[in-house]
């Protein structure tokens, strides 16, 4: 079974253990907030995920990194053998789509991914306007994949965007798995 570890990073209270546990259907935590230290790491396993619900199963390793920058220092450590970054913030607050652009530098740039290995997500909080749907992003954000993500009123389709975008990271690690026994074979 394949395994793949992807990250959870963004702003401090943007939501990133909330759709942690809801991507990974854990319930942990659910009732109050309270904020990660560190990192928390959970398991999700996917059977069937490929194409037409085939194909080889997966484990993915989804850390939730905290918000805080006072754990910056632990980012490389974090980043190290990652497949994937879903940069998750609030849009409906101005901070948030100033430091989006820092995680982006930092767990993106920084190390050898690709724009198509990041998702960004815009999540809406329960109550919240939910006008935000014409954000504009500058440049390089405004080439990533962006999802709204409101669990209140549509769960099921932050799912199947989830579910999208880990179709895309098994593909891009098939891919390099085969590169590289390509290369050993050549």
């Amino acid at each position: 079974m394949l395994r793949a570890k992807v990250l959870l990073v963004g702003p401090r209270e943007s939501g990133k253990s909330v759709l942690a546990n809801f991507v990974s259907e854990s319930t942990e935590g659910i009732c109050s907030y309270s904020p990660t230290q560190g990192v928390r790491i959970l398991e999700y396993e996917k059977p069937n995920l490929g194409a037409n619900g085939k194909g080889a199963g997966c484990r993915f390793e989804l850390w939730d990194c905290s918000g805080d920058q006072k754990f910056e220092t632990c980012w490389p450590a974090l980043m190290k053998d990652s497949h994937g970054v879903i940069i998750i913030f609030n849009p409906e607050l101005p901070s948030h789509l100033k430091e989006i652009e820092m995680w982006y530098s930092c767990f993106v740039q920084q190390q050898p991914l690709l724009d198509s290995q990041c998702l960004l997500v815009a999540h809406h909080k329960p109550g919240s306007a939910g006008d935000t749907e014409n954000l504009s992003l500058a440049y390089p954000l405004n080439k990533l994949k962006l999802i709204h993500s409101n669990l209140e009123e549509d769960p099921e389709d932050v799912r199947m965007e989830f579910i999208k975008y880990f179709r895309s990271i098994i593909t891009i690690i098939n891919e390099d798995r085969e590169r590289e026994e390509m290369s050993i074979i050549s």
